[in-house]
């Protein structure tokens, strides 16, 4: 019996061992990429970076280069809208607000979701049923981290927003937008 503690303690610090390497491998992904050492694809507005592939096309798009990306938003914003970063749950300044307005984009300030459409799903995270236009947010899928999600992104500057989940209200038509408060600015209505 000794024998199998021993064993299975082994095979419990392996896999501790082995998920450490995979968190490890994506923070490393993640730092090249906003450190440049990654390259990043072309896109079509003027062959700067910044455009993601399948974004919706725009009169209004906002591209940038991550050198104005940097310099426009906070560490904490950069790191959620341009790297696909996620905030800690219960943390972000906007997962308990309850004030009446609307949220936009920390980036290029388009408005996203209203204060009617919010609700607490528990979770940590500003959560709503819908946008208020489907215009502005899109959605692409999202395998990183061996899940599979779909990433909502803003649709005038293609910023990561958060995840969109199908268990949200049903009476409001099952989804349930979990958005990064960094990722956004709220307006309160007077």
């Amino acid at each position: 019996m000794k024998q199998n503690v021993v064993t299975n303690m082994q095979i419990g610090l392996l896999a501790v061992s082995v998920v450490g390497l995979v968190v490890l491998g994506a923070f490393a992904t993640a730092s090249m990429q906003s450190n440049g050492a990654v390259s990043k694809p072309k896109d079509e507005v003027g062959g700067m970076s910044g455009v993601e592939p399948g974004s919706p096309k725009r009169k209004d798009k906002v591209v940038r280069t991550d050198a104005e990306w940097k310099k426009r938003l906070t560490p904490e914003q950069y790191k959620i809208l341009r790297v696909k970063g996620t905030e800690a749950a219960f943390c972000g300044r906007f997962h308990d607000n309850k004030k009446t307005g609307v949220y936009h984009c920390a980036g290029c300030e388009l408005p996203l979701f209203a204060s009617n459409a919010k609700f607490d799903s528990g979770t940590g995270w500003p959560s709503f049923f819908q946008p208020v236009s489907k215009a502005n947010t899109w959605t692409k899928r999202d395998s990183s981290y061996g899940m599979i999600r779909d990433e909502v992104l803003c649709a005038r500057c293609d910023g990561h927003l958060g995840h969109v989940f199908d268990d949200g209200p049903s009476d409001k038509g099952g989804l349930r937008f979990c958005i990064n408060s960094d990722a956004l600015t709220f307006k309160a209505s007077k």
